[in-house]
């Protein structure tokens, strides 16, 4: 009988929101879920909503919050969520960077500094030209996203751009170095940059390629494995429709662990398809990735 590669819960370290759903201005061609102005499978959270998951982190010792979606600046109360969340710890919104606003970053800017807690942005483009960026996530995004990312630097806060290697030939180096030169022309005096890999679901999966049979995690590539690097053995994700292993694995129903935090935190079986990037490369979504900052 087969085994299956479980990944146990380590410690709840850092708690994920699908603030947006998945609706998003943007209409990007490797989205892993697929966000879109017209996808409205998963909703909004509001702040009442937010506010009872953060009050029952703490006695589950969440040291990390992470706000994603879609598009988490179309939730009309994502000002407010970031407000009330830095009075319970260190906060991150992952975004595209076009419908920031000014209001907005004062409010936020305001915020952190009266927090012991900081902020960060993550803020999405996946090419250092418009050639190379605006047909992955459209025409115009390029130069919109830069006026984001200008817009943040205005306001003091110091954005990490993620970039993923939409290109299997793709080199590390050459497109840290492009995002180095693109964002110190921009004002950016010391750039923060996270190259992720692809994750080949969802859209991705139709624009280039899904993943193999045979890329899939087993219980054998677990053994002396690193399980600290894998997100489901310190990271939960909170939707509209419960909690959820992962960021990744929202739309796959054995992913759904529950409604409470409580309820979800027993082991979680690692073979889904998009478990196998995260294997090989771990730590996905954390803001840290050792081998584009190294």
């Amino acid at each position: 009988m087969m085994v299956l590669p479980m990944v146990t819960l380590n410690h709840l370290d850092d708690l994920w929101f699908q603030v947006a759903g998945t609706w998003c201005n943007l209409t990007c061609q490797h989205c892993f879920i697929s966000c879109s102005p017209h996808n409205r499978n998963f909703g909004f959270l509001d702040l009442a909503t937010v506010e009872r998951y953060l009050h029952e982190s703490v006695a589950l010792g969440v040291k990390e919050y992470y706000f994603t979606g879609g598009e988490p600046f179309l939730n009309r109360d994502m000002t407010a969520i970031l407000e009330r969340t830095l009075d319970f710890g260190p906060a991150t919104v992952l975004t595209n960077g076009t419908v920031l606003q000014s209001a907005w970053l004062e409010r936020l800017r305001t915020a952190e500094s009266k927090s012991p807690y900081c902020l960060e942005f993550r803020v999405s483009m996946d090419g250092f030209t418009a050639k190379e960026n605006d047909p992955v996530r459209g025409d115009g995004t390029f130069e919109r996203i830069l006026a984001g990312v200008r817009l943040l630097l205005e306001y003091g806060f110091l954005p990490i751009l993620t970039v993923t290697r939409t290109r299997d030939e793709q080199e590390d180096a050459e497109l840290f170095a492009g995002f180095v030169r693109l964002l110190k022309a921009n004002g950016y005096a010391n750039p923060r940059i996270k190259i992720l890999p692809t994750l080949r679901i969802g859209a991705e999966a139709e624009r280039c390629r899904g993943y193999a049979d045979t890329e899939r995690v087993t219980s054998e590539m677990l053994d002396g494995h690193d399980q600290n690097q894998l997100l489901c053995s310190h990271a939960r994700m909170v939707t509209d429709r419960g909690v959820y292993v992962c960021p990744i694995l929202i739309e796959t129903p054995a992913a759904r662990l529950g409604t409470t935090l409580g309820e979800s935190l027993r082991p979680f079986a690692i073979n889904q398809s998009a478990c196998y990037t995260c294997w090989q490369y771990g730590a996905l979504c954390a803001n840290v990735d050792p081998e584009a900052q190294g």
